[in-house]
């Protein structure tokens, strides 16, 4: 490939699983591409201590980051701009044109968008009432120092608590785990652990911030009134899409779905639907993404090419 009216053959908007297997698997075709992420690749994957739904013996998030990222820098037909953001994507019959923070452009027959999600955070939450402003971390993000010896209010009661527990089975850590109605079906798994103390809540005031001693109120789904102290906060809401601005179309539920988009722009990994928010499907979409743009750019398959 290499057409000289382009930057590159393939665009590739976001540093994850997906958009790494999308630089992989386009390269192992022949594609030039070049991804721009504005962390460091794989950045959420390196915070994942356990895993148990990927291939290939990886037990922890940090070995498999490790093996990505590794592969993906001997690429050589990857360019990476990293510690950049794409504030604008636009795409037209011809091309699409990814605009970067530094006010370069882009240019490429395909952009493959595999932004991810990010952490939901209080003021998204309408049973939380909290300071103006207020972000913290996701519970994911917690390491053993984090949580030794402490006591640690959850806000909601998504399913990566069960993660953190299984891996720091021996952390002497509380947790409150405040959640509402909605969450009951996700909480099961963490029900026996001894370290849980599960607050089912129609209402949760948060007083205080990260960083210092922190109280909130709560008002239970039987109506009982109740104070938790809390070391630290962190949230186990689940995420909301991270997508950059521009030639994407969003369902209601701020996801990207792949049928609705520009024919130019793909979407992979977990911008797609909360549905399918896994390693492997993040992988498998990436690189399927990649095998689109390819045979797109060949024209259309003949039968002995397609059988």
């Amino acid at each position: 490939m290499g057409d000289t009216r382009y930057d590159t053959d393939l665009i590739i908007i976001g540093g994850g699983p997906a958009g790494c297997a999308a630089a992989r698997m386009g390269a192992s075709v022949g594609m030039r591409s070049i991804l721009v992420e504005p962390d460091r690749l794989c950045r959420n994957l390196y915070r994942i201590p356990a895993l148990n739904n990927v291939l290939g013996g990886y037990t922890g998030g940090p070995e498999l980051a490790g093996a990505i990222v590794a592969e993906l820098k001997s690429t050589e037909l990857c360019r990476l701009a990293l510690g950049r953001y794409v504030i604008e994507l636009c795409a037209d019959d011809d091309q699409v044109t990814a605009t970067l923070d530094t006010g370069a452009s882009l240019t490429a027959p395909y952009a493959i968008v595999a932004t991810g999600v990010g952490p939901l955070q209080p003021s998204d939450a309408p049973w939380i009432t909290a300071p103006a402003g207020l972000t913290l971390p996701a519970l994911w993000q917690a390491d053993a120092d984090d949580a030794q010896g402490r006591t640690l209010l959850v806000l909601g009661g998504d399913r990566p608590i069960g993660t953190f527990l299984r891996a720091h089975p021996t952390t002497d850590t509380r947790l409150f785990v405040a959640y509402p109605a909605a969450d009951e079906y996700k909480i099961e798994e963490i029900r026996e652990d001894s370290r849980v103390t599960l607050l089912p809540v129609d209402h949760l005031t948060l007083r205080g911030g990260e960083g210092f001693r922190l109280s909130a109120e709560t008002v239970g789904q039987d109506g009982t009134h109740r104070t938790i102290t809390a070391d630290a906060a962190f949230l186990s809401l689940g995420s909301a899409p991270a997508a950059p601005p521009g030639a994407l179309t969003r369902g209601t539920d701020g996801y990207c779905p792949p049928i609705d988009q520009h024919p130019r722009v793909i979407v992979a990994g977990d911008l797609r639907s909360a549905r399918f928010q896994r390693i492997m499907t993040a992988l498998g979409s990436g690189s399927e993404a990649a095998l689109h743009v390819y045979y797109a750019t060949r024209g259309p398959l003949t039968w002995a090419e397609g059988s």
